[in-house]
Protein backbone atom coordinates (compact mmCIF):
# COMPACT_ATOMS: atom_id res chain seq x y z
CA UNK A 1 0.00 0.00 0.00
CA UNK A 2 1.17 3.53 -0.76
CA UNK A 3 -0.08 6.73 0.82
CA UNK A 4 -0.69 9.08 -2.10
CA UNK A 5 -2.77 12.07 -1.05
CA UNK A 6 -4.76 14.00 1.46
CA UNK A 7 -7.93 15.88 0.52
CA UNK A 8 -9.27 19.07 2.00
CA UNK A 9 -12.99 19.70 1.61
CA UNK A 10 -13.79 23.39 1.23
CA UNK A 11 -16.67 25.65 0.31
CA UNK A 12 -14.33 27.72 -1.92
CA UNK A 13 -12.02 25.56 -4.02
CA UNK A 14 -10.60 28.45 -6.06
CA UNK A 15 -9.64 30.43 -2.95
CA UNK A 16 -7.94 27.48 -1.27
CA UNK A 17 -6.15 26.37 -4.44
CA UNK A 18 -4.84 29.91 -4.93
CA UNK A 19 -3.61 29.97 -1.33
CA UNK A 20 -1.73 26.66 -1.64
CA UNK A 21 -0.29 27.53 -5.05
CA UNK A 22 1.11 30.77 -3.61
CA UNK A 23 2.33 29.16 -0.38
CA UNK A 24 3.98 26.11 -2.00
CA UNK A 25 4.87 27.48 -5.45
CA UNK A 26 3.26 24.32 -6.90
CA UNK A 27 0.71 24.72 -9.71
CA UNK A 28 -2.57 22.89 -9.38
CA UNK A 29 -4.06 20.53 -11.91
CA UNK A 30 -7.80 21.07 -12.19
CA UNK A 31 -10.19 18.19 -12.95
CA UNK A 32 -13.19 20.54 -12.86
CA UNK A 33 -14.42 23.48 -10.77
CA UNK A 34 -14.99 21.16 -7.80
CA UNK A 35 -11.63 19.38 -7.67
CA UNK A 36 -7.96 20.24 -8.06
CA UNK A 37 -4.65 18.66 -7.04
CA UNK A 38 -1.24 20.03 -6.14
CA UNK A 39 1.26 17.25 -6.83
CA UNK A 40 4.70 17.10 -5.26
CA UNK A 41 7.34 14.41 -5.70
CA UNK A 42 6.15 12.56 -2.59
CA UNK A 43 2.40 13.21 -2.21
CA UNK A 44 -0.60 15.09 -3.55
CA UNK A 45 -2.75 17.69 -1.86
CA UNK A 46 -6.27 17.35 -3.25
CA UNK A 47 -8.80 20.11 -2.75
CA UNK A 48 -12.45 19.23 -3.25
CA UNK A 49 -15.66 21.17 -3.06
CA UNK A 50 -18.22 20.51 -0.37
CA UNK A 51 -20.49 19.67 -3.31
CA UNK A 52 -18.46 16.44 -3.78
CA UNK A 53 -19.19 15.12 -0.27
CA UNK A 54 -22.56 13.53 -1.13
CA UNK A 55 -20.78 11.42 -3.76
CA UNK A 56 -19.14 9.57 -0.85
CA UNK A 57 -21.75 9.90 1.87
CA UNK A 58 -23.90 12.94 2.70
CA UNK A 59 -22.57 14.79 5.75
CA UNK A 60 -19.39 12.69 6.00
CA UNK A 61 -17.08 15.75 5.76
CA UNK A 62 -17.56 19.41 6.63
CA UNK A 63 -15.48 22.29 5.23
CA UNK A 64 -13.43 24.47 7.56
CA UNK A 65 -13.93 22.11 10.50
CA UNK A 66 -10.53 20.43 10.98
CA UNK A 67 -9.24 20.34 14.55
CA UNK A 68 -6.81 17.43 14.45
CA UNK A 69 -4.80 17.23 11.22
CA UNK A 70 -1.70 19.25 10.34
CA UNK A 71 -0.58 19.35 6.70
CA UNK A 72 3.22 19.16 6.60
CA UNK A 73 5.57 20.27 3.86
CA UNK A 74 9.34 19.74 3.82
CA UNK A 75 11.05 22.92 2.58
CA UNK A 76 14.71 23.80 2.02
CA UNK A 77 14.75 26.99 4.11
CA UNK A 78 11.84 27.51 6.51
CA UNK A 79 13.13 30.93 7.60
CA UNK A 80 13.21 32.12 3.99
CA UNK A 81 9.74 30.69 3.38
CA UNK A 82 8.49 32.54 6.45
CA UNK A 83 9.79 35.83 5.04
CA UNK A 84 8.05 35.11 1.72
CA UNK A 85 4.75 34.23 3.42
CA UNK A 86 4.79 37.26 5.72
CA UNK A 87 2.09 39.65 4.50
CA UNK A 88 0.35 36.86 2.60
CA UNK A 89 -0.52 34.40 5.38
CA UNK A 90 -2.95 36.00 7.81
CA UNK A 91 -2.73 33.56 10.72
CA UNK A 92 0.71 32.47 11.91
CA UNK A 93 0.53 30.13 14.89
CA UNK A 94 4.27 30.42 15.47
CA UNK A 95 7.32 31.83 13.77
CA UNK A 96 10.09 29.41 12.76
CA UNK A 97 11.02 27.44 15.87
CA UNK A 98 13.48 24.58 16.32
CA UNK A 99 11.59 21.58 17.67
CA UNK A 100 13.03 18.96 20.05
CA UNK A 101 12.92 16.34 17.25
CA UNK A 102 15.31 18.36 15.08
CA UNK A 103 13.09 20.24 12.64
CA UNK A 104 12.82 23.99 12.36
CA UNK A 105 9.09 24.48 11.93
CA UNK A 106 6.66 27.22 10.92
CA UNK A 107 3.00 26.67 11.79
CA UNK A 108 0.17 28.70 10.26
CA UNK A 109 -3.47 28.37 9.21
CA UNK A 110 -4.85 28.32 5.68
CA UNK A 111 -7.98 30.38 4.85
CA UNK A 112 -10.23 27.52 6.05
CA UNK A 113 -8.40 27.31 9.39
CA UNK A 114 -6.45 24.11 8.63
CA UNK A 115 -3.05 23.94 10.30
CA UNK A 116 -0.07 23.90 7.94
CA UNK A 117 3.51 23.13 8.99
CA UNK A 118 6.45 24.04 6.78
CA UNK A 119 9.64 22.55 8.19
CA UNK A 120 13.35 22.15 7.54
CA UNK A 121 15.43 19.45 9.25
CA UNK A 122 18.34 21.08 11.10
CA UNK A 123 19.94 18.43 13.34
CA UNK A 124 22.08 15.64 11.87
CA UNK A 125 19.47 12.99 12.75
CA UNK A 126 16.60 14.96 11.20
CA UNK A 127 18.66 15.80 8.12
CA UNK A 128 19.46 12.11 7.67
CA UNK A 129 15.83 11.11 8.19
CA UNK A 130 14.61 13.43 5.44
CA UNK A 131 17.54 13.13 3.02
CA UNK A 132 16.27 13.36 -0.55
Amino acid sequence: MDFVSIRIITSDVARLVDFYERATKVSATWANEDFAELRTTSATLAIGSARTVPLFAPGSARPADNHSVILEFLVDDVDGVYENLNGFVEDFVNEPTTMPWGNRALLFRDPDGNLVNFFTPVTPAAIEKFAR
